[in-house]
């Protein structure tokens, strides 16, 4: 399926209409079904975005927040994800949300798969999804060569699943294409030209395999691309 694609003028244009069409998504989502929940990515590009979403006048006490994946390393650190998220989102108005955690102490992902799947799946589904890619046509930790890749990408995988790829530092735990495709909205946020040269190629490409995205871009839900120089 074509996504939408959205074209901004700058970064910060981007940012503030990307909040302004989300807030509106859980506003109806909260009327619909009395609760909500989010799903954004990490790294520091949705950075503004998240942080112009934190003052977002909506309950967020009914809002649950998870992240599309993490790295599999400790709050504290400075790759961490779920820092990000708690010093940009997780303040302000959406201090009150409730945070679904991706990531306890323990030697492996492994250890505490289990633990860290029951809280996820007891949030989904997903009403607003917000991911980002790759230019390696990645999206949450659904790399190309990642050792769970087809596993992830398959109608009967579980919610969460821990994942390995080549490049990456860190094992990660990330969402799987199920739970991604059944979102009831779905954005994707990228940033300069390389990224703009990666979705071109991920529309061209044969398969998820090769380019991982197109997990969402060819799923039931429309995708809305959002894009900034």
């Amino acid at each position: 399926m074509i996504p939408a694609i959205l074209h901004y003028e700058s970064r910060d244009a981007l940012a503030l209409d990307l909040t302004e069409i989300v807030t509106g998504e859980l506003e109806a989502a909260l009327a619909a079904r009395g609760r909500a929940t989010l799903a954004v990515p990490g790294g520091t590009t949705p950075g503004p975005f998240l942080a112009g979403l934190s003052l977002a006048p909506l309950d967020w006490a009914r809002i649950s927040v998870m992240l599309t994946d993490e790295r599999f390393v400790p709050e504290n650190s400075p790759r961490s994800n779920t820092r990000l998220l708690r010093e940009t989102l997780l303040q302000n108005a959406a201090a009150g949300a409730t945070a679904i955690p991706f990531f306890a102490e323990a030697a492996a992902p492994e250890d505490v798969l289990a633990s860290l799947t029951a809280g996820v799946a007891a949030a989904l589904p997903l009403d607003v999804c917000v991911l980002g890619m790759g230019a390696d046509m990645h999206t949450a930790s659904l790399f190309p060569g990642a050792d769970r890749l087809a596993e992830a990408l398959g109608a009967a995988a579980p919610p969460l699943l821990p994942m390995r790829a080549p490049g990456a530092p860190e094992p990660r735990l990330t969402l799987t294409a199920p739970v991604l495709r059944s979102a009831g909205s779905l954005h994707i946020l990228i940033t300069g030209v390389e990224k703009q040269m990666a979705l071109a190629a991920a529309l061209e490409a044969p398969s998820a395999e090769t380019a991982p995205v197109r997990a969402v871009l060819d799923g039931p839900v429309p995708v809305t691309v959002h894009y900034a120089d």
